[in-house]
């Protein structure tokens, strides 16, 4: 049973003629489409007489995400790492001079660092990273959660949801580095992992941090082999999703690493795109193919050039690029494969990552009269 689409047309010509005058006396650009829908969308509400608790949900959900995208929008050529941790860790915690140390490593690299906004190690990873490069998502709570000074007012984004916040961390991230916390960050954490395993989301590296001397993630890691993995209800693949560590230069030389050789994916029909810094030599994809076979449903791993959709879109057209075709199962081996790629294009270091861009939903480029095979002549342009 697929999931319901929002609809272009009300129904009533009245209603729809109104529409289309309203969008063309602000419309500005080719989203006309998409504002549509979503104008539907809340007249559709109305019209099944939505109560009114569901449309102030509905509404203050939309509010919240023009609120994020107004803070992140001009900045969204720089690459952003999200640290997470606990609001109550206090200043001589070894783990609060870890993400003191991480967003100061981040900042000299390039990247810019997100947190919650609020105390603890948040306020350690912004400090850190410095005025410059310190975005806070925080969150109205009755208490504990208040936003620090090292956030500029242009760098903050507010939300009364944790739904429509977390949504905001995982859209505007390129890499997330978990330091011990509560609920909130195991939540995170689990959260994060899950979308990046169902492919819900793109592949990101992450970071499990802490002190050497602590048992957090040890302990957690204990929870995760004797219950998750032994009782079959993981694949062993999937621990490599994240990497543990007590080293906040290890942890940001890692991030970095990702995006060595790598840059971003997008699907084309049933093709899955990896977009590429550099080329690999054909040894390089020969291994490639050798090694993550089990991920590939029909043909090979192969060398392309860039698709007419993406030529449409004019998206990265100066980077290298693979096309496969994916399996959509395997996401934790596609982040193993994208490990390799950096290994075998020599990437070693990388100072930032820019104008990353990420694209999940596999009929993204898919149009009418498309087979969605992404073949010559079916790539969606």
């Amino acid at each position: 049973m697929s999931a319901p689409r929002a609809r272009s047309t009300f129904g009533d010509e009245d209603v729809d003629r109104l529409v289309s005058q309203l969008i063309g006396a602000v419309g500005r650009d080719g989203n006309d489409d998409l504002v549509r829908s979503l104008l539907v969308t809340a007249l559709d509400m109305d019209a099944a007489d939505v109560d009114r608790l569901e449309l102030k949900i509905a509404n203050q959900s939309l509010v919240e995400m023009l609120g994020a995208w107004e803070v992140f929008s001009p900045w969204g050529h720089q690459a952003k790492a999200t640290i997470f941790g606990s609001a109550r860790t206090e200043p001589d915690d070894p783990d609060y001079q870890l993400a003191h140390e991480t967003g100061r490593l981040l900042a000299e690299r390039g990247w810019a660092s997100i947190t919650g906004g609020g105390p603890g190690i948040m306020t350690a990873g912004l400090e850190g990273a410095g005025l410059d490069n310190a975005f806070g998502v925080n969150i109205v709570l009755p208490f504990e959660q208040a936003a620090n000074q090292a956030i500029g007012e242009d760098k903050l984004a507010t939300f009364r949801y944790f739904f429509t916040r977390k949504l905001t961390f995982m859209k505007e991230s390129d890499a997330f580095v978990l330091v011990p916390g509560g609920f909130g960050t195991l939540d995170e954490a689990f959260e994060l992992m899950t979308l990046v395993q169902t492919g819900k989301s793109y592949p990101v590296p992450i970071v499990l941090l802490d002190h050497p001397e602590s048992t957090y993630w040890a302990h957690w890691q204990r929870f995760i082999d004797s219950e998750l993995l032994a009782g079959g209800k993981i694949s062993e693949h999937d621990t490599s999703l994240y990497l543990h560590t007590h080293d906040a230069g290890e942890a940001v030389d890692y991030i970095c690493r990702y995006y060595s050789c790598y840059h971003s994916i997008r699907y084309v029909g049933k093709r899955l795109i990896v977009r590429l810094r550099a080329p690999l030599s054909e040894e390089s994809l020969a291994t490639l193919n050798a090694e993550f076979a089990d991920i590939v449903v029909k043909g090979q791993i192969e060398v392309i050039e860039a698709t007419r959709s993406e030529q449409r879109d004019d998206d990265h057209l100066d980077l290298h690029r693979l096309a496969l075709h994916f399996n959509q199962r395997g996401y934790a081996r596609l982040h193993q494969m994208i490990c390799r790629i950096n290994e075998l294009g020599g990437g070693t270091t990388a100072t930032v990552a820019s104008d990353l861009v990420h694209d999940v939903d596999p009929q993204a480029s898919v149009e009418p009269g498309d087979n969605g095979d992404g073949e010559a002549g079916a790539d969606g342009a």
